[in-house]
């Protein structure tokens, strides 16, 4: 297995940070979510509420 922010070759076992080699990669890795490097898309849908105020996702006209 390899560190997904370094790179660095890796073995699960006993690894307490895994997927990362090191605490550090898991911070910066953290860091990159913080600072929006990283980003989930978003559906462009239009959400809206029927009469009983559940929401449903509409997908346009």
């Amino acid at each position: 297995m390899r560190c997904p922010v370094c790179d660095k070759e890796i073995a699960i076992a006993g690894n307490v940070c895994r997927p990362f080699c090191s605490k550090h990669c898991r911070l910066r890795d953290l860091n990159s979510w913080f600072t929006e490097q990283y980003r989930v898309p978003a559906d462009d849908g239009i959400v809206e509420c029927d009469d009983d105020g559940d929401v449903r996702l509409s997908c346009g006209p």
